[in-house]
């Protein structure tokens, strides 16, 4: 994984069930989400998910190779937790074919793309469209521009992103994961998004 190394969860080894798992009757409150990154490789997805979790960057990272995963646990104002089951999947174009394994019944989908780099932004469209083909048909899906913190340098504009976010049924947001802009915010949003289970 880049951004540091990363160790599971105790007993969080299982791959994917339903979007929403709960066991017996829907919990309402108290919500599981599987959750996967994908992107471009070195666009900070790893970095995103380390400072959600953990709070902290590493700017010497490695390169994730095929998958890590993580957890994270947040609560909402209408005291709604939610437990993020995050998939962090490798970027480089030699793991592509094993992306459908951990997006397959995910409830989130985060593509990543860096504001710098023009070529992280097409590939994150690619990751829309396989989303849109292959994933479920229900799931929430933002668009995430990061390294914020390079604005200077910046190469894709907010406007063709949000442009692109809107005509895709996307929210949109800016990230850095270096200062930790809007990081909360982003899983917060996605957080509001999801639907909830009804008790039968």
């Amino acid at each position: 994984m880049g951004c540091s190394s990363s160790l599971p969860d105790r007993g969080s080894g299982r791959l994917a069930g339903p979007n929403l798992e709960n066991a017996g009757a829907p919990d309402s409150k108290n919500l599981r989400v599987k959750l996967v990154l994908l992107g471009d490789s070195g666009v900070g997805k790893s970095c995103i998910v380390l400072r959600f979790v953990r709070g902290q960057f590493d700017p010497t990272s490695k390169v994730t190779v095929g998958a890590s995963f993580l957890s994270q646990t947040i609560a909402l104002q209408d005291s709604t937790t939610v437990k993020f089951e995050i998939w962090d999947t490798a970027g480089q174009e030699r793991y592509a074919a094993l992306a459908p394994l951990y997006y397959r019944g995910a409830a989130v989908a985060v593509v990543v793309y860096d504001i710098t780099s023009p070529e992280s932004f097409s590939k994150a469209q690619y990751w829309v469209k396989e989303l849109q083909k292959h994933g479920s048909s229900d799931i929430v899906m933002a668009l995430v521009g990061n390294k914020a913190d390079l604005h200077e340098k910046r190469e894709v504009s907010i406007e063709d992103a949000t442009d692109y976010a809107e005509k895709n049924g996307m929210f949109f947001i800016e990230t850095s994961a270096k200062t930790a802009d809007n990081i909360n915010q982003l899983f917060e949003e996605i957080a509001k998004r999801l639907p909830r289970p009804t008790a039968q």
